[in-house]
């Protein structure tokens, strides 16, 4: 079982056609935030998905920040 929460409402692909995918997730363990590139080292977005993927951050930030903060008020 994975520590990370994928965006599963995100569905984003290289604007050349050629199946590279963006992922954003949170570990669930720790609050820190992954953005992956799967399957090559760069991809090109249309400015619609660029958007996208940018709110897709925000949001795993978001939920990154309470995990940490839920975590830090246990520790108290």
């Amino acid at each position: 079982m994975s520590a990370y929460s994928s965006d599963l409402d995100l569905n984003v692909t290289d604007a050349t056609g050629n199946g590279v995918e963006v992922d954003v997730a949170t570990n669930l363990l720790n609050g820190t935030v992954r953005l992956s590139v799967l399957w090559t080292q760069e991809i090109y977005l249309h400015p619609d998905d660029a958007e996208r993927v940018a709110q897709s951050l925000l949001l795993a930030a978001e939920h990154g920040r309470r995990i940490t903060e839920a975590r830090s008020s246990g520790a108290d």
